[in-house]
């Protein structure tokens, strides 16, 4: 990308933290088969302000995210939107792993003796990224989880698939607002693979276009075109931003 203005590259297991400022977008690319990255949003000016799945998946009837689609915080707002997407779905159900989950399938490796390679959980990795902005716990909410892929069935049992996302697979989140972005690259909840084996992912932000009235994202459906509306209420033409 020309106007790329930074990029970073997460190593499988890692995590990281960054604000993104509205008129940028962040492309995530996968490194690797079975990549996923969980992240997690707030309003980087008032931190109690969050991304909210269950207003996200009901406001849009999807049980899913992809392109046009996009994250509503807790407070009825657009957070960013989907404007691009190569792989078609991505896990908004299943959570994190936790250090119980992990040593449960993938043995205890612990960092005294492993250091670098020890096995990391998505939980603790985003609690350790919320903590460096004062945030703990009580704060950490679900997550999005980029590259997965979960069904149900009529049972209401969940089904993993993990050809969903290949190496190079991409999406592209354009941000509406100013947030704090956490991710964490440790392997999904369900993954079945019985190895601890998390893929890397690729950051880059680049400048973007502010949406218009005629955006596919804003005019996805009604709440859509709402939740832009509550949003840009935050920032009134001609007001710095």
């Amino acid at each position: 990308m020309s106007d790329t203005i930074w990029s970073e590259w997460v190593p499988g297991g890692a995590h990281t933290s960054f604000v993104m400022r509205r008129g940028t977008t962040l492309r995530v690319t996968a490194q690797g088969p079975g990549a996923n990255a969980s992240l997690v949003l707030y309003n980087y000016e008032q931190l109690t302000e969050s991304y909210n799945m269950a207003d996200t998946l009901k406001g849009q009837h999807t049980a899913f995210i992809t392109e046009h689609h996009v994250l509503y915080s807790d407070m009825g707002r657009v957070m960013c939107s989907v404007t691009a997407d190569t792989c078609g779905w991505h896990d908004p159900f299943c959570g994190l792993s936790d250090r119980a989950l992990v040593n449960a399938k993938y043995g205890e490796a612990r960092f005294q003796q492993h250091r670098n390679d020890y096995h990391r959980n998505g939980a603790d990795s985003l609690l350790n990224e919320l903590a460096k902005y004062g945030l703990g716990v009580r704060d950490l909410v679900a997550p999005l989880n980029l590259f997965s892929r979960v069904t149900v069935d009529d049972t209401g049992a969940m089904q993993f698939h993990p050809d969903n996302a290949a190496a190079k697979d991409y999406v592209d989140l354009r941000f509406e607002m100013h947030c704090l972005v956490a991710l964490t690259t440790c392997q999904h909840p369900l993954d079945p693979v019985p190895a601890y084996a998390p893929q890397a992912v690729r950051l880059d932000c680049h400048a973007s276009a502010l949406p218009g009235a005629d955006d596919p994202a804003r005019t996805r459906c009604p709440e859509n075109e709402r939740a832009f509306i509550n949003t840009e209420r935050m920032f009134p033409p001609g007001v710095a931003a």
